[in-house]
């Protein structure tokens, strides 16, 4: 393939404030590469007359000004199709990029992030504090003023950035503001009173974490959560429907018999009836009615029938399905998002002469930008790798396959079969042999079976030991041989396959640390490391290798790992969701429960605490409730989880309500609903992502996904030495090590051409573009009909990019920087 080797300078023209225009020079400068005049938002690109040959020297370098600025806004564009940020946000002046790109950095992400974490750390040392944690009124008010000050200078630079008009546009923003502005009063009322009141707006502390940059996961989690509420609510509403005409007929029915405390009230009826929902009172709650009359379990019966096992599986089916649809419109929404980013972007990177693609040099200066780490080798091959037409210029068409190609690692393709193959005869046979051995089906199954007797072993050794100290000072003789066995496959496959291909499998590393960590075992046993003796325990998970032999197991373990970054996501999230209601209950019942409260409860015997003596010894009758309290943060999580679990929940439920008052309920049964509502999330998306791999499996059954996204591309030896020489033309040759270093290794070996692989990862965006493959194309249609029918038309001899239009009816900035 060409790579065009011109000079391409473009020629500049500032507008200045007043908005006329000077002359710029032509005669010396190369007409071929002007920037198309639908260009960024920086400067101005336009034709002008012949100026004085004098001037050419400075024209030219402000014409390569303008194209690092385009170079810039292209790759800003790119960033905000990746993480689908509006472009009603992108910086409209020199100005506002300033305060973009100081705001787009991971200095200024890690302070953000820390702020957040101060702010929300503060609650263990701010009344009721962790008693280890306790600092005054003064620090921690002090801590929060200054977290608070630091927010404010973050919004300051954001409004900068977007400007006054688009600030308050911007909804995440604004709440932001409005709970900082709310935050800095009562911070400075705590300081000046030196005393802390109710403060129940430090619930709302966890929205700085939410706006954090590193936290874009949950802000989705979030938004989806609310999207699923509409027919989450319909069916809330249909179930609590059926609960209160049921609590109306329990209460007819059963409140005469006055031995019955659960129908006695209304109020009663519909609290027991929707803790009956979570079976967390069954069947206490029946008892007193069933011993009078047997008949009365049909009322049980049916309600759990209609409310436990057709309405709330009914709810996490409406759930499922809402949850299936809005995962499909995000891809959509997403994968059109970054089609118009990259328009935008490859309107910025084509020239007036050459409109119908970007050449190498334009694309380069690009990820210049948008990957400054990326070294020149790695920027040829990406752009060889987009260029499907094998021409000078990438064509539109071709760009849009940016995102899936610039993630690509590259690495040259060896050579060599094997890493023995230079190895003299003797040594080549041998390893070639053990080559064929690790890979034998024979050697696979000889090493499950080992694994499986380990397993049956450590089994049956368990099952005889008593209580106790369960760690021999002897190392059990078991131990060695298995351990040896493992050690001996870890070294046959190592030198069979070589260190680089064994540990390219996630199954051969898993093993390998497995082993590592069994070693470690052995050698806290053998020198009596006590404390490392927990790494013992980690045996059993050599188990998990005997998942490898079926595919509907191998598929739920890659489904797991694919899930582990999403699921840790919504696992912050059910956190934030703690902390807002931890907060709210050591406001309202911090100090309420303790050791021999509730006695005018039913269940006063879970928090009673009695000791007394029985012969000549003190038994002491403790019931443990009274620890599931909010005194501080940690005992309010801690009691969050367990009410999260369901199990006597009501329990704790009742013990508080016993010390304040019956709305205290309340705070219970919404803590419950909202969890409810998360946790039927996380069981939808964990519904949606294996059906969906389970699906994907079915549609692609000779396709094999272990190996990821893999792309081969060859490049030849005078492709490589006219790039060096186009970067010693640019940048003096600074950044041409590596490929000077691939002309070497051509030379050594007598090649004229080198094959490189691009390696990534396969991502779930990467499963959908193939399962909605057909579909993908009439978005696209109806996108570009879209854009069009949103379009003016232009004239002919523009036809060529009428797709690419500007975003905004916005003029170029008239400042330069």
């Amino acid at each position: 393939m060409a790579v065009s080797m011109d000079d391409d300078v473009p020629l500049i023209l500032t507008l200045d404030d007043s908005g006329s225009s000077t002359s710029a020079p032509l005669d010396d400068l190369d007409r071929e590469e002007l920037p198309n005049e639908n260009g960024g938002s920086y400067d101005v690109v336009n034709d002008a007359s012949s100026p004085a040959a004098g001037e050419c020297c400075s024209q030219q370098s402000s014409a390569r000004h303008n194209w690092e600025m385009n170079y810039q806004e292209a790759a800003i564009y790119l960033q905000e199709g990746e993480n689908n940020d509006k472009f009603f946000t992108h910086p409209k002046n020199a100005k506002a990029l300033a305060a973009y790109l100081f705001a787009h950095n991971h200095l200024f992400y890690l302070m953000e992030l820390s702020t957040a974490l101060l702010l929300l750390l503060l609650s263990l040392c701010e009344a009721p504090a962790v008693p280890m944690l306790r600092l005054g009124i003064f620090v921690h008010a002090t801590l929060e003023l200054f977290a608070l000050i630091v927010v404010v200078f973050e919004l300051s630079m954001k409004m900068r950035w977007l400007g006054f008009q688009t600030f308050i546009r911007h909804k995440r923003t604004m709440v932001k503001t409005c709970v900082l502005f709310v935050q800095f009063i009562e911070a400075i009322v705590v300081l000046v009173r030196q005393t802390s009141h109710v403060r129940i707006t430090r619930a709302l502390r966890c929205i700085f974490l939410v706006d954090c940059r590193y936290c874009g996961a949950v802000r989705r989690n979030l938004r989806q959560i609310f999207q699923s509420l509409p027919p989450f609510i319909d069916i809330l509403l249909l179930l609590l429907f059926f609960m209160v005409i049921f609590a109306i007929l329990g209460f007819y029915l059963f409140s005469p018999n006055h031995s019955d405390p659960y129908f006695n009230t209304l109020e009663n009826s519909l609290v027991n009836l929707f803790v009956l929902l979570t079976t967390s009172n069954f069947p206490d709650v029946m008892m007193p009615s069933y011993a009078r009359n047997p008949w009365s379990c049909v009322f049980f019966i049916v309600y759990l029938s209609i409310e436990l096992y057709f309405i709330m599986n009914l709810l996490l089916a409406v759930v499922f399905d809402t949850f299936n649809d809005i995962e499909k419109r995000k891809f959509k929404s997403l994968l059109l998002h970054k089609r118009t980013a990259i328009q935008h972007a490859y309107r910025l990177l084509v020239t007036k002469q050459r409109p119908s693609g970007i050449s190498f040099k334009h694309f380069e200066g690009l990820l210049r930008f948008y990957k400054p780490r990326m070294c020149a080798r790695e920027r040829y091959l990406t752009f060889k790798a987009l260029n499907q037409s094998n021409t000078p210029l990438v064509s539109l068409k071709d760009f849009y396959n940016f995102y899936e190609v610039v993630g690509l690692k590259w690495k040259a393709k060896r050579n060599r079969e094997h890493w023995f193959d230079d190895l003299p005869r003797t040594a080549f046979l041998i390893f070639k042999g053990i080559n064929i051995l690790v890979k034998s089906r024979v050697f696979q199954y000889t090493m499950y079976t080992v694994v499986a007797v380990n397993g049956i072993w450590i089994l049956v050794e368990t099952f005889m030991l008593q209580g106790g100290n369960f760690f021999s000072r002897n190392v059990p003789w078991s131990y060695i041989v298995f351990l040896t066995i493992y050690g001996v496959e870890l070294l046959l496959k190592t030198t069979g396959l070589g260190p680089v291909e064994y540990l390219s499998s996630g199954w051969n590393l898993f093993d390998f640390s497995v082993t590592l960590f069994a070693f470690l075992g052995l050698m806290a046993l053998a020198f009596n490391m006590e404390p490392f003796y927990f790494i013992v325990v980690l045996r059993p998970l050599q188990l998990l290798r005997l998942f490898k032999l079926k595919k509907r197991y191998r598929n739920v373990l890659d489904t797991m790992f694919e899930l582990f970054p999403r699921m840790a996501s919504l696992g912050l999230t059910l956190l934030i969701f703690y902390y807002c209601f931890a907060i709210i209950g050591m406001e309202f019942f911090a100090g309420v429960v303790y050791p021999n409260c509730c006695n005018t409860s039913t269940v006063a015997d879970s928090y009673r605490w009695v000791n007394h003596t029985v012969g000549n010894r003190t038994v002491v009758e403790e019931g443990y409730y009274y620890l599931n309290n909010f005194d501080n943060i940690l005992n309010s999580f801690v009691t969050l989880f367990e009410l999260t679990v369901v199990n006597d929940w009501y329990i704790i439920m009742e013990g508080v309500t016993s010390q304040t008052t019956h709305w205290s309920r309340l705070y219970f049964m919404i803590f419950y609903i909202v969890t409810m509502v998360v946790m039927t999330i996380i069981v939808a998306f964990i519904l949606d992502a294996f059906v969906f791999r389970m699906n994907y499996t079915r549609k692609n059954q000779d396709s094999e996904e272990d190996n990821g996204i893999v792309l081969e591309k060859e490049i030849s030896k005078e492709e490589v030495i006219g790039i060096i020489e186009l970067y010693k033309r640019t940048s003096g040759g600074t950044e041409t090590a590596q490929l000077q270093k691939i002309v070497l290794q051509m030379d050594k070996y007598g090649q004229m051409s080198t094959v490189f692989l691009g390696r990534r990862s396969r991502t779930k965006s990467d499963l959908s573009m193939k399962m909605y493959e057909e579909e993908i194309q009439e978005w696209y249609e109806e996108h570009s009909r879209k854009e069009e029918s949103q379009t003016p038309l232009q004239e002919p001899a523009s036809a060529s990019s009428s797709s690419l239009k500007p975003l905004s009816l916005r003029q170029r900035s008239q400042t330069v920087i």
